[in-house]
């Protein structure tokens, strides 16, 4: 069999968070528009090494893989227990000169919360860029106090649509409390957002997210069915055939155009005869001191809000500070501190994990 550039590349599986990964099939062609895309926004060349994070087979590591194929640059495999001991890694990136980071929000927190600049920073970094997560900007601002001639890229998207979709270029100096958008799509990309009925959403309001352009996923491996649920024909075009993606994922657009995140459509819950964002809660519990990581959950069965968290705040701080900034309905009932929370391979948080917690 011949093959084209909308041929597969590769399959990616995702993470599983629902219980039942999904196989994403990406051409070649998709992750060159992809590839393309992002070398423009970050300058990639063959001056430019990259310290890489993600594992191989893990969506975030085509950067890593695919730029040094494009350009000529380079990309040094960093030790994963290294992330563990940040002035270790931060002497890693020295060492190989490493001028160029596309990691998971957790691996540019990690070194901001334990401390790393405060001994040793990386001398030859002009690039960081970011996705997979709501970036905590108090963890950023630390970053740019030290390093603030470097770039900083806000990234958003999804497997289906080549690992990320929009952009944001940090061009202002962030504050604890900033909400980064995640900003204009990259070259051969489209969003639109619909609401429940598939119809547009008015300016300024919340809709699904939705990915069009030649960089969608070609589906779901050995599952049509799935396929068919999640890459539809765009409703908003009746002339001839369009597929868009949907995200699962709630966003606006701003009257600057940009667009915002406003957390997963799965996440929001009705609760008490309110509608809650569990992002929300989450982005409340990590103001206050002492508090890492966190993930907030409901237990529809039994009607109870959950928060799993870590870090040595008393369970009675973070009852008191939510009270004092949430109205009561929110307040979860159940509060669950471990030493460290569940992951995916991937990094990311095994919801399944803490749903298996529920008492």
């Amino acid at each position: 069999m011949g093959l084209t550039e909308i041929s597969p590349l590769y399959v990616i599986f995702t993470s599983g968070s629902t219980g039942v990964p999904k196989g994403v099939i990406t051409s070649h062609h998709s992750l060159m528009c992809y590839i393309d895309a992002v070398c423009k926004v970050l300058d990639i060349n063959e001056s430019d090494v990259l310290g890489n994070q993600s594992p191989l087979d893990y969506i975030a590591a085509v950067r890593d893989i695919y730029l040094p194929l494009k350009t000529g640059a380079s990309t040094v495999i960093i030790p994963k227990n290294e992330f563990s001991m940040p002035t270790e890694l931060f002497d890693t990136l020295n060492k190989n000169r490493v001028t160029t980071l596309c990691w998971s929000v957790a691996g540019i927190e990690l070194p901001a919360k334990l401390g790393a600049f405060d001994c040793v920073k990386p001398e030859y970094l002009k690039k960081v860029c970011f996705s997979g997560s709501v970036m905590p900007c108090k963890y950023l601002k630390i970053w740019q106090e030290n390093l603030p001639d470097v770039l900083y890229v806000n990234q958003y998207g999804p497997t289906e649509a080549t690992a990320s979709c929009t952009y944001y270029v940090v061009d202002e100096k962030v504050n604890d409390d900033t909400v980064l958008p995640i900003g204009t799509p990259y070259e051969n990309y489209s969003i639109i957002l619909l609401n429940e009925d598939v119809t547009a959403t008015a300016n300024g309001e919340i809709g699904e997210i939705c990915v069009k352009g030649p960089i969608l996923a070609l589906g779901y491996y050995g599952d049509l069915e799935r396929t068919n649920e999640s890459f539809i024909q765009n409703p908003r075009n009746t002339n001839y055939r369009e597929l868009i993606y949907k995200t699962g994922d709630l966003g606006s657009f701003r009257q600057d155009g940009l667009l915002m995140f406003h957390g997963r459509k799965d996440r929001q819950i009705k609760h008490m005869g309110h509608r809650i964002e569990l992002g929300e809660i989450e982005e409340t519990a990590k103001q206050i001191d002492g508090l890492g990581e966190c993930c907030a959950l409901y237990n529809k069965e039994k009607e109870h809000l959950y928060i799993f968290y870590t870090g040595d705040v008393q369970s009675k701080e973070i009852v008191l500070h939510f009270r004092k900034v949430l109205p009561a309905f929110m307040v979860p009932r159940k509060l669950v501190a471990l030493e460290e929370l569940p992951k995916l391979p991937n990094g990311k948080l095994d919801m399944q994990s803490m749903k298996a917690m529920f008492k």
